[in-house]
């Protein structure tokens, strides 16, 4: 009954089409009501626009500590994938439903709202916490904006459990995910005077080829027994662009760029050297020409990595849940690295697989699904 009861509640969260550049209100609501009624405690945390919001709430003791169990609830787009089926109305086949969503991932969430009945009946002794968030997809910004919430009403769980498509394994590390769009504004003119303009194209091409031989540095700096590949952070170049004659000096262009540190220190270390080589090296010589030009980077997305710890309280508890002989690490990102910069050992464990994820006719098995419970009621028993 409670895998069929799980099924028929992601039948429900599947038909609110909560893609990130929507609204996740009304998904939100229901699971606060259906949260509410088995006594737990919840807060709703919308944004700045009033159009999304994060929900949390406690079952059990109102003590410091406890488990959080946490998930996106928004989605990706669909837009220009070849579904079989409506996205947005789950299709069960063979085992598997199909839906936009049904593993990255609201399978988890529908598995932790039904187990939270089981919850609200056991005399726990330490508190479940949920956590379902929006905009992950687009910068874990829910997430980013909960941490002071929870910080602010003092609440703070031992242990992050983040519901990721893993195939149900234990994972305890992946990397982060900085996204950036640096703008260049130079000063126009005839190709035939080029000491008289600004090329932003050619500082540009300088930034990217600082970006590139950071990468030599980044290699230098692997940490000792990195299990992540490849080991070391890396820096991507995604696009380029700058112009549009070629007898113009180029007057703006813009490089979107990402790195993926393994590391904290990674992180700064990037951010540290790119902020000193605009303010060093490439403004003072473009505003040697022109007082106005400028470079200012966009921030689109800085999502720490999840750091594999020597002493991992939440590894420890999922893997006796689960049976497991070890913890892995992924390349994708996910929020669990915020949860652990607030102090919360931290794990990623979910049913899907990542391999389905933002593809069209994304499923997620029934077998996974009940794995997924199972975990999740032999955690109750551990809470008692």
């Amino acid at each position: 009954m409670t895998l069929q009861a799980t099924v028929d509640l992601l039948d429900r969260l599947i038909a609110y089409p909560t893609v990130s550049t929507d609204s996740n209100l009304e998904m939100i609501i229901d699971l606060s009501g259906r949260l509410q009624s088995l006594g737990a405690r919840t807060h709703i945390f919308g944004d700045e626009t009033g159009s999304k919001a994060t929900l949390f709430g406690s079952l059990g003791p109102d003590v410091p500590g406890g488990v959080l169990l946490s998930g996106h609830s928004d989605v990706v787009p669909v837009t220009d994938q070849d579904w079989s089926s409506d996205p947005f109305q789950m299709r069960q086949a063979d085992g598997l439903l199909y839906g936009r969503g049904t593993c990255d991932m609201k399978g988890f969430i529908a598995a932790s709202v039904v187990m939270a009945e089981r919850y609200a009946a056991l005399p726990l002794k330490r508190p479940v916490h949920f956590a379902f968030t929006y905009d992950e997809e687009t910068g874990c910004l829910g997430a980013q904006a909960l941490i002071p919430e929870l910080t602010r009403l003092g609440i703070k769980p031992d242990i992050a459990i983040i519901g990721e498509p893993t195939e149900m394994r234990v994972i305890e590390g992946h990397k982060g995910c900085c996204e950036y769009t640096t703008r260049f504004e130079g000063l126009e003119g005839h190709g035939s005077s080029p000491d008289l303009g600004v090329n932003a194209a050619e500082y540009a091409v300088r930034y990217v080829a600082r970006l590139m031989a950071l990468r030599e540095d980044l290699r230098a700096r692997v940490p000792a027994g990195s299990r992540f590949e490849p080991p070391y952070t890396t820096i991507n170049i995604g696009r380029v662009q700058g112009g549009h004659a070629h007898n113009v000096i180029v007057g703006k262009a813009e490089v979107d760029w990402e790195f993926r540190p393994v590391q904290t220190s990674d992180f700064r270390f990037v951010k540290d050297t790119m902020e000193a080589f605009i303010e060093q090296d490439l403004l003072p010589q473009m505003r040697a020409v022109y007082p106005q030009a400028d470079i200012s980077t966009e921030t689109l997305g800085e999502v720490v990595g999840l750091e594999p710890m020597t002493e991992n309280a939440a590894r420890d508890l999922m893997v006796g849940l689960l049976g497991a002989n070890s913890a892995g690490v992924v390349p994708f990102g996910t929020e669990a690295g915020l949860f652990q910069q607030m102090g919360m050992d931290v794990i990623v464990c979910g049913p899907g697989s990542i391999a389905q994820a933002h593809k069209p006719d994304e499923f997620v098995s029934l077998d996974q699904l009940d794995a997924c419970l199972g975990m999740l009621e032999r955690l109750g028993q551990r809470l008692v």
